[in-house]
C-alpha cells in the first residue's frame, strides 16, 4: 500500500505544470546570490546539511547550515527554539544578496518562520520548501515557494530533496 502511494505522489509531482517555473525562478535566485542559508528542523535540518555542502562545493559558494548540534542547543537555552534559527542568522546580516532556503515539512515550525521573518525585514530573498496544509505559514513568505500536498513525511521530505537537487543540477549545469 506505501508503494502505490509513494508512485502516486511521485507521479503527480512530475506532472505538475508549476515545478519547472518553480526551478527557474529558484535558478535565478542562486544566481543573484552570494551566500546561501539553509534551515530546517528534523529530516529537513538534514536535507539543509546535505545540501549546504552541495551547492558549496559544485557552485562554488558561501553556503551555511544551521545543523550543528552544539550549536542549536547553545541558542535554544539562551533565546528559546523558537528564535535559535532566527538569532543564528543575525550574525551574517542577511540581505537581498544573499539567499534562505527554509524546509518545514509542516510549514508552520515557529523556529523556520522566525528565521524567514529576519530574512524577509532584511530584503534577503527566500525559497521555501513546505507540505502538509496549502494554508501553511511558510508557504505565504517567500519569493519561490513549493509545496507538496501530503501528510506523509516520508513524501514530503523525498521531494523537498529531490527538487533541491534538480535545482543544483541545473544550477551546476547552467556555471
Amino acid at each position: 500500500m506505501q508503494r502505490k502511494t509513494y508512485k502516486e505522489h511521485y507521479l503527480a509531482y512530475f506532472e505538475r505544470s508549476d515545478v519547472d517555473a518553480l526551478i527557474d525562478e529558484s535558478i535565478d535566485l542562486v544566481a543573484d546570490s552570494e551566500r546561501i542559508f539553509f534551515v530546517g528542523n528534523g529530516g529537513s535540518n538534514s536535507i539543509s546539511s546535505h545540501m549546504m555542502e552541495d551547492f558549496g562545493k559544485m557552485l562554488k559558494k558561501q553556503t551555511f547550515s544551521f545543523s550543528d548540534a552544539s550549536l542549536i542547543t547553545c541558542y535554544a537555552n539562551d533565546y528559546g527554539y523558537e528564535n535559535a534559527f532566527a538569532e543564528w542568522i543575525k550574525i551574517y546580516k542577511p540581505s537581498k544578496s544573499d539567499l534562505l532556503v527554509a524546509i518545514s515539512s509542516s510549514g508552520n515550525s515557529k523556529s523556520i518562520l522566525n528565521a524567514v521573518a529576519v530574512c524577509n525585514n532584511n530584503d534577503c530573498p527566500v525559497l521555501t520548501l513546505s507540505g502538509f496544509s496549502k494554508d501553511n505559514a511558510l508557504r505565504k513568505m517567500g519569493r519561490v515557494n513549493l509545496h507538496i500536498e501530503s501528510n506523509s513525511y516520508g513524501i514530503v521530505e523525498t521531494l523537498h530533496q529531490l527538487f533541491i537537487h534538480t535545482l543544483l543540477d541545473e544550477c551546476n549545469e547552467r556555471n
